[in-house]
Parts: structure tokens; sequence; C-alpha cells
């Protein structure tokens, strides 16, 4: 299991506007990860939709907001244009980043579990939330733990 303090595992994945996303290429900001499940169910939906009310607050903390889960481009997409989402979506279709990231999956197995990693601007995983329930937990702990990093 990825433990805080570790430096965040590299990936190369795409983003909902077709843009290859890199984590190498972040250094210099903070960073909040988070794995949901799949696009337009209801925690996920909340979950996104709270990450979206409170994105300039992210902002104003020096974090950019990635999503991941392994839903298609096309259904992020979808998800994103129906919600308004400012933050880039990556599809994870072949599950190698939840993998790489060790996202247990949740509800004995049959879900993809949600995770979020806040990441610092220098690739340092400094708090790891999973939690399935209490969606909207993971926007309320992220912010927290930025505001208790230097900008």
């Amino acid at each position: 299991m990825l433990q805080v303090g570790q430096p965040a595992p590299d990936f190369t994945l795409t983003t909902t506007s077709g843009e290859t996303f890199r984590l190498a290429d972040q250094r210099g900001r903070h960073l909040v990860l988070y794995f949901y499940p799949k696009d337009d169910t209801p925690g996920c939906t909340a979950e996104a939709c709270s990450f979206r009310d409170q994105y300039e607050d992210f902002k104003d903390l020096g974090a950019e907001v990635i999503g991941i889960s392994s839903d298609s481009e096309k259904s992020h997409q979808k998800f994103t244009q129906k919600h308004r989402l400012p933050f880039e979506l990556l599809a994870d279709t072949d599950g190698k980043v939840r993998k790489l990231y060790e996202v247990p999956r949740a509800l004995l197995g049959l879900l993809p579990g949600r995770v979020t990693f806040v990441i610092d601007k220098n690739g340092v995983i400094q708090y790891i939330f999973n939690s399935l329930s209490g969606a909207t937990d993971h926007v309320s702990n992220a912010k927290k733990v930025l505001k208790g990093l230097p900008a």
C-alpha cells in the first residue's frame, strides 16, 4: 500500500479533452488526485459536483483537481459536460493506474474503490483518504490538508 511521504508514482493517461496528462509534468503545484468508481452514479456525481463547487478554493490553495476512473474518454466528456466540471477527468480504461496507486476494490471486491491522494508540488504524497461512502468528505478532507501545505 502506498504511504504518506512516498513519491507519487508517475503515469500517463488521456484527458477529457483528448490531451496527454503526465503526472511528472505537474510538479510545481499541488495536486488532488481522486479515484472514483463510475461516471454518473449518485456518489460519484456528488463527489465531482462538490469538487466543482469548491474548485476555486482548490485553485486558491495552489492545487489542481484531477479525477480518474475506468470509464472511457467519451463517458468522461458526457459527465463533464452534464455537470459542468472545470477540471480534467482521466480515462484509466485498463485499470493500470488504479493498480499502480494500489486503490482497493470495495463492497466485497465488486466495485472500484474511492480514494483521494493529495500530492504536494514536489510530487510527494501528503494525504491518502479511502472511503466509498461519504463521497463529499474527500473534498473537505483534501482542502484541510492543502491549507496546511506551503503554497
